[in-house]
């Protein structure tokens, strides 16, 4: 066996190890952000009965401190006419204001016991949601090395010339990946999750009130279809922003005209869609980019530019497809953006897109001056033999 052979095998155990510790130490990550947020969620689950109690016993605090009001005032009217009342009497007044007075105490102690509890409760949940998403976060990151350790890059290898180029791509989409992966759980934790968990907290609510009072009932049962309508609300946007239905059955301008409407009603920012030419038999992979683009730059719009005015162009000509996006924002240093998306770790939300573009051999350029807002053009071909999955 040749020298480079056996170093061949050396080399493939050693990362055979190190992928089975990663991969260990991913499972570890992961059982301590589970137990994390099945503590977080208990913990919700308490303090939701918690401030009920809480709101039970203020209730009955008030109750017991105007009996205790009522009560001093027939002792001093009792004690002003003492001729008129038997010894008897004058000893149940004084007893029932005591008694009054001492279950004033307990309760108020009980109350500030309560809201003490909350209180060291809602720390707890706060140190909860910290674990969990530096877990989340860890675990992220453990992926993007356990890709680069597992992952096949040979394919882009071949496409790509320069070798730190190929790298650089291999990380962005393993972090891609990663990324969305951990969006989607953090949507499905802070939005579904969060609701169905309040669902069965109601309606433990109802079920104890159902027979007690009948009109409280009704009124936590019209919270709990609230919460189920919000709920059902929450996972058809998760849906859409993975990818929107709305792309195969109706087309890419209806889905564009119908995003945009919502991003206008969300952000307040005036935002237009204008398109001219036919746009019959757009190849999904197209339509599904088109429609990314837009959805990337209308992030970044929302987020960065402070912008009060956004229009969306699209032109359908006879090879090729225009996309203009112009918005009256900020604006920033292209030049300076450009250097940051060379990082791995920075945010490359214009890179994902000129990549995307790259593969349909299209064309993408974006100007942008400080205090003149930004002009984005794209250009795809819609004559392709072959089209890659973007």
């Amino acid at each position: 066996m040749s020298k480079n052979k056996v170093d061949a095998v050396r080399l493939d155990k050693i990362l055979k190890k190190a992928i089975e510790a990663i991969t260990l130490s991913k499972n570890e990550i992961y059982d301590i952000a589970e137990g994390a947020k099945k503590e977080c969620k208990r913990l919700e689950e308490e303090l939701n009965m918690l401030k009920v109690n809480v709101k039970e016993l203020i209730e009955s605090v008030i109750f017991i401190e105007s009996e205790l009001k009522e009560r001093k005032r027939r002792l001093l009217l009792v004690s002003k006419n003492h001729e008129k009342y038997s010894q008897e009497e004058l000893k149940q007044a004084y007893e029932k204001a005591d008694n009054l007075r001492i279950e004033l105490a307990v309760k108020r102690e009980q109350e500030q016991h309560l809201i003490r509890r909350r209180n060291d409760i809602e720390i707890r949940i706060k140190e909860s949601i910290r674990t969990v998403q530096k877990a989340d976060s860890l675990i992220s990151h453990v992926g993007v090395a356990l890709g680069c350790l597992t992952g096949d890059l040979q394919q882009l290898s071949v496409q790509l010339d320069d070798m730190n180029q190929r790298q650089l791509l291999g990380l962005r989409i393993i972090q891609a990946q990663e990324e969305e992966r951990q969006r989607v759980a953090r949507d499905m934790h802070d939005g579904p999750a969060q609701s169905m968990s309040n669902v069965v907290l109601k309606a433990e609510i109802c079920e104890r009130l159902i027979d007690v009072d009948i009109i409280r009932a009704k009124i936590e049962l019209q919270n709990l279809k609230k919460i189920v309508r919000d709920s059902l609300h929450d996972v058809r946007k998760i849906i859409y922003n993975l990818r929107p239905m709305s792309l195969d059955d109706l087309g890419l301008v209806p889905t564009l005209q119908r995003y945009i409407a919502t991003f206008g009603e969300d952000t307040g920012i005036a935002a237009s869609l204008k398109t001219i030419g036919v746009y019959d038999d757009i190849k999904p992979v197209i339509s599904l980019t088109v429609f990314r683009i837009v959805q990337e730059a209308l992030s970044n719009i929302r987020k960065h530019s402070k912008a009060q005015n956004v229009a969306v162009n699209l032109e359908f000509m006879d090879e090729d497809l225009k996309l203009y996006i112009y918005d009256d924002g900020d604006g920033f240093n292209v030049d300076e953006i450009k250097i940051r998306t060379e990082d791995v770790n920075s945010g490359f939300g214009l890179l994902s897109m000129k990549e995307r573009i790259d593969l349909l051999s299209g064309e993408f350029k974006i100007a942008s001056e400080i205090g003149k807002g930004t002009r984005l053009n794209v250009s795809i071909p819609l004559l392709q033999e072959e089209v890659h999955n973007v």
